[in-house]
């Protein structure tokens, strides 16, 4: 008795399973309970092993690499705990800037290439018993290697002459950071901080009109990028109203696009999948007990894996009031308990629900009574058009849940003009899948005034369009080529005739491009 002592450690969940079921050997052991230090407390604790990890990677640390490894782990890696995710960036940094310093010159590298030829070459002598070429090859062999060490060595006592061991700086911390989480985080590039300025054009590449709802999604990823953003809260959260076919989930999509990668980053939910009651537990995982318990919940798991991205949830009026309950610790906290009771962080997502309330409204062009005097009659409309889809927002959603919205953006229907650029955009898809069959096509200016014509409608927005050339573009274009009247490598001309039957005509031959030929 008093000979042995005793020190465990071990996890709250590990400690209930094993040791307070015992009560007898739980009464033998004084429980510390160790918390998770600050982020001020990770820096000293980051302080103490700073000469530890300086030896192990033969670099120095500075003083704002501790700092930014503590406060950046703190803030963007949500699912371990300080100081162990901050330990972990800093050794990972130091191996990356030890590996990018001790690479070998250029003039070595090109020694080296040719250091692998000539032993490739005397082997072959040797094998066909010309042992004279044999020699003279391993002589170059034994010239090259020493160039190359006397390379290595100049190197090596040019850093040592400067003083200039490699050094860790934030900038390295915020590369790590940004390859664990997908976060940007580093300091903004001159290109990107250009790419940022100019974003409204970038999306008005793909996406025609709706001038507000660029600019709020402009600005909100710009005040994320620069660091500006409460960091409690997504990015930012929009509901984008408006009728059918004007561009609401184009707009998520060209953003995905540019700005996160591909179409595929972003986090899409269907909201017609969640119109019963029980299917809106797919989103946070089963609770215990349940079929699909181990599997997760499409949203929660989505979003762990990817941290920064947009997550889209389309038609959320068609979802079951009980998600909207959900989505109010996201919108105003920016976290999610999933159902095995893990913290899934939301807060590098932006937001956008799609929603078709007040197309109605917008169809009757929010008819006010009575004269209006105003300069611009169009700004004036639209005014009252989105009080009165505000009105009706009210009617659907919860107070407490439009409150905690960023933004409601009120999609403006399409006119003829904005139509006829849609086209040219929807032509160009059609032209890149001909070229890929080796076929160029033209097409005449009537026949695409017939195609705005027969595809504009005002209360569909742009997808008559796309039936349009389905039906007067592709389909007589399908039969032309089965036929065999327009093959592999000839110009189809698309033209109206008098009769305003459309017809294709053979333009004149020309070479087929390399990359047309499948």
């Amino acid at each position: 008795r008093g000979e042995l002592q005793c020190i465990g450690a071990t996890t709250l969940d590990e400690y209930r399973k094993h040791i307070e079921r015992d009560a007898a050997l739980e009464r033998r052991f004084q429980p510390v309970m160790v918390g998770e230090p600050s982020v001020e407390e990770t820096i000293e604790i980051l302080y103490g092993l700073r000469e530890r990890y300086e030896q192990h990677h033969k670099l120095k640390i500075l003083d704002t690499a501790l700092e930014a490894a503590a406060k950046l782990s703190d803030r963007y890696i949500s699912d371990r705990y300080l100081p162990d995710k901050a330990i972990d960036l800093i050794d990972e940094a130091g191996s990356r800037v030890r590996l990018i310093n001790s690479q070998l010159p250029p003039a070595a590298k090109e020694l080296d290439k040719e250091l692998r030829g000539i032993l490739k070459e005397k082997d072959e002598a040797v094998r066909s018993q010309d042992f004279d070429k044999a020699g003279e090859l391993r002589d170059r062999e034994m010239e090259i290697k020493s160039e190359i060490r006397s390379l290595a060595q100049t190197k090596k006592t040019d850093s040592t002459s400067e003083n200039d061991s490699p050094v860790v700086n934030e900038e390295d911390i915020a590369h790590i950071v940004a390859s664990w989480t997908g976060v940007p985080v580093s300091k903004l590039t001159e290109s990107e901080s250009e790419k940022l300025l100019h974003m409204e054009d970038t999306l008005h590449q793909r996406l025609i009109g709706q001038e507000e709802a660029v600019r709020a999604v402009s600005r909100a990823i710009r005040r994320a990028r620069v660091g500006l953003k409460n960091p409690n809260r997504p990015i930012a959260s929009f509901i984008f109203s408006g009728p059918t076919g004007v561009g609401k989930t184009e707009l998520t999509k060209a953003l995905a696009t540019y700005f996160f990668g591909s179409e595929e980053a972003m986090i899409r939910l269907d909201m017609s999948e969640y119109m019963e009651r029980h299917t809106v537990s797919k989103l946070i995982g089963s609770p215990p007990g349940y079929v699909g318990y181990n599997e997760g919940g499409q949203l929660t798991e989505a979003v762990r894996r990817r941290p920064y991205t947009v997550v889209l949830f389309d038609e959320i009026e068609k979802a079951h009031p009980d998600v909207f309950n959900m989505l109010l610790q996201i919108l105003e906290d920016g976290r999610l308990t999933d159902a095995k009771g893990r913290t899934v962080d939301f807060k590098n997502t932006l937001i956008i629900m799609t929603s078709n309330i007040g197309s109605k409204v917008i169809e009757k062009g929010g008819g006010g009574l009575g004269f209006e005097f105003s300069d611009n009659e169009a700004d004036a409309q639209y005014n009252r058009i989105r009080n009165l889809v505000n009105e009706e927002l009210k009617q659907y959603f919860r107070p407490e849940f439009l409150n905690r919205l960023d933004e409601i953006i009120v999609f403006r229907q399409l006119n003829k003009d904005e139509v006829k650029e849609i086209a040219v955009i929807m032509l160009k898809e059609v032209f890149s899948r001909l070229t890929e069959k080796g076929i160029k096509l033209e097409i005449t200016d009537r026949f695409q005034e017939r195609l705005v014509e027969e595809g504009y409608n005002p209360s569909y927005g742009a997808r008559p369009l796309r039936r349009a050339i389905m039906r007067l573009l592709e389909d007589v274009l399908a039969e032309e080529i089965l036929s065999g009247a327009v093959r592999e490598g000839d110009t189809a001309v698309v033209d109206v005739g008098e009769d305003g039957q459309v017809k294709v005509t053979q333009g004149e031959k020309r070479e087929l491009l390399p990359q047309g030929a499948e």
